[in-house]
């Protein structure tokens, strides 16, 4: 296998993994609770966990089990139920290989969503809503990963996390396919629409939606403000280290491909399952076990564009300001690829002066780009590890995040900031090669406890979290982050996160770096 797609590889594993790998092992199981709460909805009861100060309902269906001749086909509605519905405990992840999820899943019927609101909240007092999209490179993840409940009550919101189709049966594509390469967010719209209409039942405002998601999660948030089916399903929108500007040939952020390609990625899953010289390839794919197709697929998902639902990548369309006018909080960790580059190393490929050149190279093949990037951001005897890092977030991250943050600023008013804990907690274990600072994903347990666990920050983290999700409830709130107890968040600044400061940040570096990307296309 050549360096590149060794390394390549390696990036995409590394994409899922380390923004899941709080849970690579299961939980303790929590008790049932002793006091439940129930609602009536439209589709029928649901008994939710009453907690102390504030109440659960999880794994309720938002669109029809995408199972049978559904695989493949744009979620329809769920059909109400008889009785009383338990929703004490998460339902199945959408399928997916074993990491975040323990064991990994393989059931299709999978699209349901969770509701967390504070006491208090109900129809005749309703809260804001904030609908959170999680990250896992369009491959892993589920909404249940994220106990939202501090945010509920600190923020005084209701949050809905949510599941979609992932990987192939998320974003498969063939000739004549209705919503070819685009299924998991059309299922995100899908949970939008509920949203719309049932949320009210629950305490929410369903006049008053921000959408949110982190990595894949706040890409499928560019997508949806691209996406002229998504008109009106959302007021705000809070994107963290998915920039809307991600590109395929950055493999370690998230982005979309042309409908073409992922036509061609279709094919040729139908062929490593057996259905490539089928008389029907999609029927054919629809016997297909669900785990089959997981080993099959490419480690790597994307979005297609060029579809109805997508109709322009996302990038270009925010670029011609095709976009829905709301307002949108921004931002990436000041240490976005250290944990790919730590990754990386630790798999056998130490970045010294000698490997460097041909690391870059295995990335950047265009001619000329190697040469200027090993100029820009030389190696030394003992840096390799963190300068490789620093070509990865720069590259993947934060210069895609201040381009994005100036094509919407010219329509929309935006907030963007910076997560900088040089100390945030690890979500791998183990002992890294270096000090990984504040890779992707680790402002993640700063507003959630992840996987079950709750969070272990030290008291100035626990101060730093409480700022972080005043700002995120502020911004659901009114469309502004700024209260009077947190330092002023200036529109023309980018504010850094850390739990010894917290102001606008230097941005010298970063231009310079990113005047640099830009001259190389």
């Amino acid at each position: 296998m050549s360096l590149h797609r060794l390394l390549t590889t390696l990036g995409c594993v590394l994409t899922a993994v380390l923004a899941t790998a709080w849970s690579a092992a299961p939980p303790t199981e929590p008790a049932r609770p002793a006091a439940t709460t129930t609602v009536r909805t439209h589709d029928g009861l649901v008994r939710g966990a009453d907690h102390d100060g504030y109440r659960t309902f999880e794994g309720i269906p938002y669109a029809a089990p995408p199972v049978g001749r559904l695989r493949w086909a744009p979620p329809g509605r769920a059909a109400p139920w008889p009785g009383v519905r338990d929703a004490t405990r998460p339902a199945s992840a959408c399928p997916q290989p074993v990491g975040e999820v323990p064991g990994g899943s393989t059931d299709e019927d999978c699209l349901h969503l969770n509701v967390t609101t504070p006491d208090g909240a109900g129809p005749a007092r309703p809260r804001p809503v904030i609908v959170w999209l999680h990250g896992g490179g369009f491959t892993t993840g589920a909404g249940s990963s994220y106990d939202a409940h501090r945010m509920a009550i600190r923020g005084d919101v209701v949050v809905v996390t949510v599941n979609y189709r992932l990987g192939a049966l998320g974003f498969l594509a063939h000739s004549g396919l209705p919503g070819s390469g685009t299924f998991g967010l059309a299922d995100q719209q899908a949970a939008l629409r509920w949203v719309r209409a049932r949320i009210g039942a629950f305490g929410g405002d369903p006049h008053n939606v921000t959408l949110a998601g982190e990595s894949a999660g706040g890409y499928s948030v560019c997508a949806q403000l691209a996406s002229p089916a998504a008109t009106g399903l959302f007021d705000r929108a809070i994107v963290e280290s998915g920039p809307c500007t991600g590109r395929p040939d950055r493999p370690f952020a998230p982005s979309s491909v042309p409908l073409s390609t992922a036509r061609t990625a279709g094919a040729d899953l139908a062929a490593k399952v057996g259905c490539g010289s089928a008389r029907d390839v999609m029927a054919c794919l629809r016997r297909v076990p669900a785990s089959r197709l997981l080993a099959a697929q490419d480690t790597d998902q994307q979005p297609a564009y060029a579809t109805p639902l997508l109709p322009s990548d996302p990038a270009a369309a925010i670029a011609a300001g095709r976009f829905h006018r709301v307002r949108v909080l921004i931002g990436n960790n000041h240490d976005e690829g250290n944990g790919w580059a730590a990754g990386i190393v630790q798999a056998g490929h130490p970045i010294t002066p000698d490997t460097w050149p041909d690391v870059v190279a295995s990335f950047f093949p265009a001619p000329g780009q190697a040469k200027a990037i090993v100029r820009e951001y030389p190696v030394h005897r003992t840096d390799g590890g963190p300068v490789f890092g620093a070509v990865i977030g720069d590259a993947n991250f934060a210069c895609p995040t201040a381009h994005t943050g100036s094509l919407l600023s010219a329509q929309v008013p935006i907030w963007r900031y910076e997560f900088a804990d040089e100390h945030a907690p690890p979500l791998t274990s183990g002992t890294p090669p270096f000090p990984l600072g504040a890779p992707h994903a680790s402002e993640l347990p700063y507003l959630f406890d992840l996987g079950g666990r709750p969070r272990n920050l030290t008291a100035a983290q626990h101060r730093l979290a409480d700022t972080m999700t005043d700002y995120w409830t502020r911004f659901a709130r009114t469309g502004d982050p700024n209260g009077p107890s947190s330092p002023h968040w200036s529109r023309q600044t980018v504010l850094s996160l850390a739990p010894d400061h917290i102001i606008p940040t230097g941005t010298v570096r970063l231009r310079h770096h990113c005047a640099f990307w830009s001259s190389l296309g």
